[in-house]
């Protein structure tokens, strides 16, 4: 792995950094095609993804300073690491919420245009967790486990020895959700196409999204995360929400595909 790709004098520039701007940029060009397809001008797309984009770093950060009490802000860590999904992914959820209403735009629309964005900003941002080494997997005998370098530790912690001295081959979690994420998006992209109702395709990806995280996190072994005394080792916080917005999305899928087949125009023989 590579956590850094070259410096500037002593500024690293990181890999983790160069996936993360790139999966933004490829995230907003594809809302920008998705919400073309309903109506929606792309420089509102393009104006509301940067605000996403802001809201989500503010939030991402917020959110790692709760989970992460012991964490120093007025660093360059602070400042160089992605923060915590969740806190990014409500973050940018309110950026557009207030937005919209302000640029007259329809929220549904606009929600279902952003999301296979966010699965593919999600699959490279990964690609970026695995180059640095945070959000490791938990040791595994399987084939494909990976030894991270020690650049790789110094950066994040990954382990790279176990207790007996040996090279640690961890589970690739990264990888998992990176190629998953990327499937997510070529799913969701599909289903746009073929929606029954506004705003399918968000509460779609929360169900999928919520439920691929859930499973992740059996795995998982990164300790980072702490949230009133559950653990991202052990996974409660994490498992707790991920089922929480699974249930939720799954239930409001339901009653809204129940409700646009009741609505929808009845033909006649």
């Amino acid at each position: 792995m590579y956590p850094e790709l070259f410096r500037i004098g002593t500024f690293p520039i990181t890999t983790y950094g160069i996936f993360m701007a790139l999966g933004m940029l490829l995230a907003l060009f594809a809302a920008s095609r998705l919400g073309a397809r309903d109506g929606i001008p792309r420089e509102r797309i393009y104006d509301l993804g940067l605000w996403t984009l802001i809201g989500g770093l503010v939030g991402s950060k917020l959110l790692m300073i709760l989970v992460e009490p012991d964490v120093q802000i007025f660093t360059l860590d602070f400042l160089r690491s992605g923060g915590v999904f969740y806190g990014g992914l409500i973050g940018g959820f309110l950026a557009v919420a207030i937005l919209v209403p302000l640029y007259k735009l329809p929220f549904w629309k606009v929600a279902d245009a952003f999301a296979p964005g966010v699965a593919l900003g999600q699959a490279f941002g990964r690609q970026g967790c695995f180059a640095a080494g945070c959000c490791w997997g938990k040791p595994t005998d399987l084939p494909w486990g990976v030894h991270f370098t020690t650049l790789g530790h110094e950066y994040t912690g990954v382990p790279i020895y176990t207790a007996d001295g040996l090279d640690a081959h961890l589970h690739p979690t990264q990888m998992y959700e990176s190629l998953l994420m990327l499937a997510i998006f070529g799913l969701l992209v599909y289903l746009h196409r073929h929606k029954k109702f506004d705003g399918q395709i968000l509460i779609i990806y929360g169900a999928i999204y919520s439920i691929l995280r859930f499973s992740i996190e059996f795995i998982r072994d990164d300790p980072r995360g702490d949230l009133l005394g559950f653990t991202s080792a052990t996974g409660l916080s994490t498992r707790g929400v991920s089922l929480i917005v699974a249930i939720t999305s799954i239930i409001f899928l339901i009653w809204r595909l129940k409700k646009a087949r009741d609505t929808a125009p009845q033909t006649t023989e």
